[in-house]
C-alpha cells in the first residue's frame, strides 16, 4: 500500500511539474517566426516594391513624356525659322 501511495504520489508531482511547465501548456514566447508571419512579411515586402516600382515608373514615363514634347517644339521651332522667307 505504501508503495502504491508513493508511486501515485510521484506520478502526481511529475504530472503538476509538466502542467506548469510553459512548454507544455503553449505559453512559450515566440519570436513570430512562424510560416505565417513569414509570408505575412514577404507579402508586405513585396507590397512595398511594387509600389516604389510603379512610382518610379511614373516618374520616369513624366520626365520622358515632358522632354519628348520639349524636344519636338523645339524641332518644330527650327523648322519654322528655316521655313521662313
Amino acid at each position: 500500500m505504501k508503495k502504491v501511495l508513493t508511486i501515485v504520489a510521484s506520478f502526481a508531482f511529475v504530472l503538476i511539474a509538466f502542467a506548469y511547465t510553459p512548454s507544455v501548456t503553449g505559453l512559450t514566447l515566440q519570436d513570430d517566426t512562424t510560416a505565417k508571419q513569414d509570408t505575412k512579411d514577404a507579402g508586405r515586402s513585396t507590397k512595398r516594391a511594387a509600389k516604389k516600382t510603379g512610382s518610379a515608373t511614373k516618374k520616369t514615363t513624366k520626365k520622358a513624356a515632358h522632354k519628348t514634347a520639349q524636344k519636338t517644339k523645339q524641332g518644330a521651332e527650327k523648322v519654322e525659322d528655316k521655313t521662313r522667307p
